[in-house]
């Protein structure tokens, strides 16, 4: 009887200690569900670029989920296929931000197919509110606006802040923040301008125009070869020598060149301006890996103003 009693209350003290393992068990387990169940979930945003999509992220920070459909430079929007993925990530989208004017209308296509989704949809170039010059084309290429980004970020913001009420203000602060930011890089733009405006400059397509006449540069380029190099169509013999002719007699003091479409045609207008020593700008359409909007201008910005002053 004795050795019996000895056992029993270690039994009795190990059900015990298990009872109570299970019970702090099960609240554990209640509390993160609980937990789970109350946190604040991210707002599903859907870019056509990563030039959007970085922007979109600066200014939702932690409170948005981001998918850029195109970040690969040799994706080019105007030919894009969207995917089925795409299409997923679309439908569950609660705000889009597109460019807009012709340059990545797959964003329209997609839209126009899917089933139950009304997101809130953000066209920079709508935006911008600039329209094409009597006889002349849009230029599409807003994102190298900086001004039409301050307003981009505004209208980001305030359909953000109509999903997600209570965060407002942050998306507010961030856009101003932003904003701060682009201000700064219009300073630089300026500075170019008291030092060279007047200048002139040669460009492979009109992707860099709104950042050179911010900076007070002539595009002297024939507007047909930029047009026909930016279709993928064929450039005339005539426009070519043209635009040769803009290097071997010196007449611009850069060339700027979208390392994103390269041709031919682009490879010998680059080699004519290295030629001669005229400083070659080059520029992309997405950003760069690794980089964020601000910082992809301010390096833009910087490498104009280098080849300016050289």
């Amino acid at each position: 009887m004795q050795w019996s009693s000895v056992q029993t209350a270690p039994v009795r003290g190990a059900a015990l200690l298990v009872g109570l393992a299970l019970a702090t068990g099960c609240a554990g387990s209640s509390a993160a569900g609980s937990r789970s169940a109350t946190a604040t979930p991210t707002i599903p945003v859907v870019a056509s670029t990563n030039v959007y999509g970085d922007i979109a992220e600066q200014i939702g920070g932690r409170r948005v989920e981001v998918v850029s459909i195109i970040s690969d430079p040799a994706q080019d929007p105007h030919s894009y296929e969207a995917s089925t993925q795409n299409r997923l990530e679309l439908a569950k989208a609660k705000v889009v931000v597109k460019n807009g004017g012709g340059y990545d209308d797959f964003v329209g296509r997609m839209l126009d197919s899917a089933k139950n989704a009304s997101p809130s949809v953000i066209d920079a170039v709508q935006v911008s509110g600039k329209a094409p010059k009597a006889g002349a084309r849009l230029n599409e290429h807003v994102w190298y606006d900086l001004p039409t980004m301050g307003k981009l970020a505004d209208r980001i913001a305030a359909a953000l802040a109509k999903t997600a009420p209570a965060d407002a203000g942050t998306f507010r602060h961030n856009a101003k923040i932003f904003k701060e930011k682009l201000t700064g890089l219009e300073d630089k733009e300026r500075q170019i301008k008291q030092a060279h405006g007047g200048g002139a400059v040669a460009v492979t397509e009109p992707v860099p125009l709104y950042l050179t006449e911010a900076s007070g540069l002539r595009n002297k380029t024939p507007a047909d070869f930029s047009e026909a190099v930016e279709e993928g169509s064929d450039v005339s013999p005539q426009s070519l020598r043209q635009t040769l002719g803009l290097f071997t007699g010196k007449q611009v003091k850069a060339l700027v060149y979208n390392q994103q479409t390269s041709s031919p045609e682009t490879e010998k207008v680059k080699k004519a301006a290295g030629d001669h020593g005229i400083p070659v700008v080059p520029v992309t359409e997405t950003l760069p890996r690794g980089e964020d909007y601000i910082g992809w201008m301010s390096a833009n910005i910087a490498a104009l103003k280098h080849a300016l002053d050289t």
